[in-house]
């Protein structure tokens, strides 16, 4: 059996084996990352002979640990990564190459809807109806969208979200809040089962499922990078930010957020952390606009989002698809029963 493992920005790690009795056996670790001094090497595949199958990332990297010296130097990889290797060549763990992903570009809604299919197509993903899916968004009206654990009254000015009309919605991921107008954002949901992120950290998660992004960003001439824990921030400033839900299912939502052309004086009059956050950079006003996608490639929103795709689609089996008809009516009755009602929205107040 085989099993591969690239390390985000790092070296490949390759993992063949077989099993006897239910344990490791001629297990051998090759790549193209450095280990010094290289009989290292030996020790690790040792390590990992007669360890039993069902031994976890953390029971795989442990049994290396201990095995090395303390001036053994792993470079470009880690013990993780080799863990995470062995539970691909036994297939607990999943990559992207094992999977085909549903597509599905974007289609204007209430953005209600699409805080609702957050939940509704994970569900369609864990139970075998549809498969992994990256969807992106696109909306008709202005809306604020709160991590589940954030304090409305803490984070939205409902005085100046009245003012201009602006909903507030609190969805199933933690993390900030969102300022959503029609064509000032590009946000994509992708929902994954998670033996694809087998073994990893939430940090180590956000940029797996992140490196994707980052070489669409590179293609369009950004040159941005991953920052801990849930960022994407180029040489100009922050870009982006992502957030998380794993369920219990075994399923993970995904979901990033980029500011493309964001009305920035209108948003500080309705989110409270945005003029707290100013204040700390010693700024009282922000008469600009919050532009670092427009700005930065001169491109049309449309066009950014259809380079993205397009990125991905090279880069992973992928095939088009759509919203059916039973998920649209199931984030329909998620609006008029969860989202869309006070009790969900102020649960936290």
């Amino acid at each position: 059996m085989r099993g591969e493992y690239k390390v985000p920005g790092g070296k490949l790690v390759v993992v063949d084996l077989e099993t006897r009795d239910e344990r490791l056996a001629d297990v051998r670790v090759s790549g193209d990352f450095f280990l010094e001094p290289d009989e290292a090497l030996e020790d690790i595949n040792a390590a990992l002979r007669g360890l039993p199958v069902e031994a976890t990332v953390t029971d795989l990297a442990g049994a290396i640990d201990s095995a090395l010296e303390q001036d053994v130097a792993l470079i470009g990889f880690s013990t993780s990564a080799v863990g995470i290797a062995v539970r691909r060549a036994l297939g607990r763990a999943t990559g992207w190459a094992d999977h085909t992903f549903e597509v599905i570009p974007p289609v204007t809604m209430d953005p209600l809807m699409h805080v609702a299919l957050d939940e509704v197509i994970p569900q369609e993903v864990a139970s075998g109806r549809r498969g992994p899916t990256l969807r992106f968004w696109d909306w008709d009206a202005p809306l604020v969208v709160i991590g589940t654990f954030q304090s409305v009254r803490n984070e939205v000015d409902t005085a100046g979200a009245a003012r201009y009309g602006i909903r507030v919605a609190r969805r199933i991921s933690g993390g900030g809040a969102m300022f959503m107008e029609p064509g000032n954002c590009i946000t994509y949901s992708l929902v994954v089962p998670s033996s694809l992120i087998e073994g990893l950290s939430f940090e180590q998660s956000y940029r797996f499922l992140d490196d994707w992004v980052l070489g669409g960003l590179r293609e369009l001439g950004i040159r941005a990078e991953y920052v801990p824990l849930n960022d994407i921030v180029s040489d100009k400033g922050k870009i982006a930010g992502a957030a998380q839900k794993r369920f219990a299912s075994g399923v993970t939502l995904h979901h990033v957020t980029m500011s493309y052309d964001i009305d920035a004086d209108k948003m500080l009059q309705v989110l409270r952390i945005g003029r707290e956050k100013l204040s700390d950079k010693g700024t009282k006003s922000a008469d600009k606009r919050v532009d670092p996608l427009r700005s930065q490639t001169q491109m049309a929103r449309m066009d950014i989002i259809d380079a993205f795709l397009k990125h991905f689609e090279s880069r992973y089996d992928t095939r088009e698809s759509t919203y059916t008809e039973a998920e649209l009516a199931r984030a329909r009755e998620l609006v008029e029963t969860k989202f869309g009602t006070e009790a969900w929205t102020n649960r936290v107040p």
